[in-house]
């Protein structure tokens, strides 16, 4: 694992993109998809459209990561 972030590819809506995220938030939020029985593609554009534009979808990520580690 490393503290570094890394490219992700994610298809968002039928269009790839990608995110650089360090291996614990990718890891977790793999692991939030997998609970809710959703593709980390699906989850990624539920919150790509939830966003807004005042932030980038990695970090619109990394807070969603944080927020739902913190509400167990």
């Amino acid at each position: 694992m490393t503290a570094r972030p890394r490219k992700r590819s994610l298809t968002l809506r039928g269009h790839r993109t990608s995110v650089s995220l360090e291996d614990a938030f990718w890891d977790t939020f793999q692991q939030i998809a997998s609970a809710r029985g959703i593709s980390v593609n699906e989850l990624a554009s539920e919150i790509d459209e939830a966003r807004g534009m005042e932030s980038g979808l990695a970090s619109a990520i990394r807070v969603f990561v944080l927020r739902e580690v913190t509400a167990r």
